[in-house]
């Protein structure tokens, strides 16, 4: 069993600086928890928690059980892959994919099986005479997972290990570490500033800000009920639109205005969140995704200025400048491909009402 469970864990610097801050997680056997969340939020200083690279201020780390506060980096059976590949330029491929093991003292044999195994796995085998710099960027990132591989860990520890590749690399590695966590079945925790990384290889994903959790669940529950308005627009490329506004009641039923329209709250937004039955009325923030918003159909119409344009081919998105928008952020609006829209002219677009996600002044959903 190799379950990773942090209990209250905070790490603060000694100017004072909280980088972690009281992050109580559990992470099951063989799952791939994402931690994702802005620069500087403490989620690389989280994972080097857990290997033992940082001593905690505060709190304990348990892996497979066991509590290994205290234990040297070596000890704890983990394998860590660096945002940097961090590979020995004097060696060979298979040099490198057999270091740590020698460095254990493991007999040539099994080191050969490992080394095999792991070139297998990832399709080194065509590549195991070379040195670091003879590879592309993607084979020197295979190569260091594949070192990682080799350890036979408990749990692998990823820091943002796609962030020097390009886009088209990004997608290509991305799928191979997925396939890699299916077929090894290894506990992963698994860093990055990139959303898009976060939802596709998550089986849960963590979102921190400012050293603390703000939301740990599914990524279409991430998408779908953000907890509060960080984790909306943080999750979603773009994010969820947010508007300032008001809930009130009219004749037994209730009504919410933002954006210079009234809308009645539909029964699905009250099934989704029940306790809006029950909340007073006053200020309000709405929540619309870009695809709440379209060109034509059924639902009152909200106008205003284009002020951006951005057609992606499969996509437009047309940023909207809306009153009330919160910080003065564009609303953006998810159209088909065709759609038709000028910088500087006035749009009409459709409001799904069974789309709203309301939260509280304080940002949490209500």
């Amino acid at each position: 069993m190799s379950a990773v469970t942090l209990t209250k864990l905070s790490k603060t610097y000694p100017d004072g600086t909280a980088a972690v801050d009281g992050v109580t997680l559990d992470v099951a056997d063989g799952e791939l928890v994402a931690i994702v969340g802005p620069s500087g939020c403490g989620k690389s200083t989280l994972l080097r928690l857990v290997a033992g690279l940082e001593a905690p201020t505060s709190g304990s780390v348990s892996i497979g059980g066991a509590v290994v506060d205290g234990l040297a980096p070596q000890k704890r059976n983990v394998a860590m892959v660096f945002q940097t590949y961090a590979l020995y330029p004097h060696l060979t491929v298979a040099g490198n994919l057999e270091f740590p093991l020698k460095m254990q003292g493991i007999e040539k044999a099994e080191i050969a099986r490992r080394v095999g195994d792991a070139a297998r796995l990832l399709s080194l085998g065509p590549l195991l005479d070379r040195r670091p710099a003879a590879l592309s960027g993607g084979e020197r990132q295979r190569v260091a997972m594949g070192r990682a591989l080799v350890r036979d860990p408990a749990v692998f520890l990823m820091d943002e290990p796609l962030s020097n590749l390009d886009a088209r690399l990004r997608v290509e590695i991305r799928a191979e570490i997925a396939a890699l966590q299916r077929r090894t079945g290894t506990t992963t925790l698994y860093v990055t500033h990139d959303q898009a990384e976060a939802m596709t290889l998550g089986t849960r994903v963590a979102v921190m800000a400012a050293g603390r959790l703000r939301q740990v669940d599914t990524p279409w529950a991430l998408y779908a009920a953000p907890a509060d308005t960080f984790t909306a627009r943080f999750v979603g490329s773009p994010g969820m639109n947010l508007l300032r506004g008001r809930l009130r009641r009219e004749g037994g039923a209730q009504v919410v205005e933002a954006g210079g329209l009234r809308l009645p709250l539909a029964r699905e937004v009250l099934e989704r969140q029940p306790d809006i039955r029950d909340a007073p009325d006053g200020d309000v923030i709405v929540g619309l995704r870009p695809e709440a918003l379209s060109a034509d159909g059924p639902g009152p119409s909200l106008v205003a200025p284009v002020t951006a344009v951005e057609r992606l081919g499969h996509e437009v998105l047309v940023h909207l400048e809306v009153e009330g928008s919160v910080d003065g952020a564009p609303v953006v609006a998810r159209l088909p491909p065709g759609a038709e829209a000028r910088v500087g002219e006035e749009m009409a677009v459709r409001v799904d009402p069974a789309a709203l996600r309301l939260f509280g002044p304080d940002g949490r959903a209500l």
